[in-house]
């Protein structure tokens, strides 16, 4: 026999924190007429089924209505194979999230991030974007890392047309050729970030370079932009061997060896993460580098240069973030609400993540809604401040103006840390609109 009383004990006070107050209150609205009108504590079989029924209709309302105060964002990254960048770049979002839920959310509502890792893998991370639009219900995608990743979830958001927000990948392919009209990007792409190097690499005045980079889409697009751009400014230069080893597997005697053989005046790296640590400290070993000119992408990131500590090259011309040098308002601002909510200093990543969520707040309140078509109208000419000055997502390419800093490494302290840097605006390397026009599908320019 079950009475009365034993199921208001179980419902009521059980598992308080899967149900919490709203939802008790939202079960005693249907349970409560049910009881109505009831003689006695015992309660026969067509009652029960009378409030399982209720139960049921009650719980499914709650739950649609939690869902209309919050904006669900679905975010998927490659946490566990490149935590040096993404472990500080999830924590640039999380206090984004907080500051602007803090204000009071996006169009009355909490903004609510569902992240998921996509297993480094593109296969992996096109399921995840599947199960996050399909199962969990978000209003848009964000996030990703590698750039084949990147480009994996830009052909699943144009096919299944949903926004997405491609934050970290940097090949160019994602809002030029391979571009769609529901994918936007906001970290300055391959071509924008060489075009930054091209100055100092044709002030240096060398003919044979050796080219360094990942085998993957990201290191192909970079050492393919610095070939065209620098041959077409200097057309004796020469390129005396390339090294493309797979991402996460450099075997650095055998490159640094290659780079020797071939006698080359200067060297143009890509190489990021743990592969960029090994080819520093084995290049520094054999001399490799001394006497030449290195140009390097992403090396003057604290997220690489850490690691290297007093080995780290100094010298190096680099694109990269003097998080602890830049003196202007808007940095210092960001800079200090970091430290005091992390007890740490940022990192690029740090900074990336967080303009992610507040370019996708600024959408969704230019928007004032989630609806694809409304977010894409908003998103284009979208005109935003952060960290390091204002930025806009181009209507013509979809791509953000979001600049970096290049300088040289430089020790201080005991670690790598840039000097004579200066901050590149986006627009002052970026192709224009007709030039954009070439390079982008033409269905993905309505």
């Amino acid at each position: 026999m079950i009475t009365r009383s034993t199921l208001l004990r179980f419902d009521f006070r059980s598992s308080p924190r899967k149900r919490g107050p709203r939802v008790t209150r939202a079960l005693s609205r249907f349970w409560m007429p049910a009881f109505a009108g009831m003689s006695g504590e015992v309660f026969t079989r067509s009652t029960l089924l009378r409030l399982s029924a209720a139960s049921a209709a009650a719980l499914c309302l709650t739950a649609s209505a939690l869902a209309q105060n919050t904006i669900k964002i679905g975010e998927l990254n490659s946490y566990k194979s490149q935590p040096a960048f993404l472990d500080p770049y999830k924590k640039g979002w999380e206090m984004a999230i907080e500051e602007i839920n803090g204000k009071g959310g996006v169009l009355g509502k909490k903004l609510e991030v569902v992240s998921r890792d996509d297993g480094a893998n593109p296969g992996d991370a096109v399921r995840v974007a599947n199960e996050l639009v399909t199962r969990e219900g978000v209003a848009l995608l964000a996030g990703t890392f590698l750039s084949n990743i990147g480009l994996a979830v830009t052909e699943f958001a144009g096919k299944e047309k949903v926004f997405f927000l491609a934050a970290e990948p940097l090949t160019d392919k994602i809002t030029w050729q391979n571009g769609n009209r529901y994918t936007f990007r906001l970290r300055p792409n391959t071509y924008m970030q060489v075009a930054m190097l091209m100055p100092d690499a044709l002030a240096a005045k060398k003919k044979r370079w050796a080219l360094v980079y990942p085998n993957f889409e990201y290191g192909q697009s970079a050492a393919g932009w610095f070939k065209e751009m620098i041959k077409k400014a200097q057309p004796d230069v020469e390129f005396v061997t390339e090294q493309a080893p797979p991402l996460g597997k450099l075997d650095a005697g055998a490159v640094v060896q290659a780079i020797d053989d071939a006698k080359p005046d200067a060297v143009f790296n890509v190489l990021f993460g743990p592969d960029l640590a090994k080819f520093v400290r084995e290049g520094t070993t054999r001399g490799t580098f001394k006497n030449r000119v290195v140009v390097s992408l992403l090396s003057g990131e604290p997220e690489y240069l850490d690691p290297l500590k007093d080995e780290a090259p100094v010298g190096w011309i680099v694109t990269g973030y003097p998080w602890d040098a830049i003196d202007t308002p808007a940095h210092k601002a960001f800079l200090a609400a970091y430290q005091k909510r992390w007890n740490d200093y940022p990192r690029l990543g740090s900074v990336v993540g967080y303009d992610t969520m507040k370019s996708l707040a600024a959408g969704i309140a230019k928007a004032g809604s989630t609806d694809t078509e409304k977010l894409i109208a908003a998103f284009r000419g979208l005109k935003l401040e952060n960290p390091f000055g204002a930025f806009e997502y181009r209507a013509s390419d979809q791509q953000a103006t979001m600049g970096a800093y290049v300088g040289k490494i430089a020790l201080k302290n005991g670690k790598g840390t840039m000097s004579d840097f200066k901050y590149v605006d986006g627009p002052s390397v970026l192709p224009s609109a007709d030039e954009v026009k070439k390079l982008r599908p033409s269905e993905a320019m309505n």
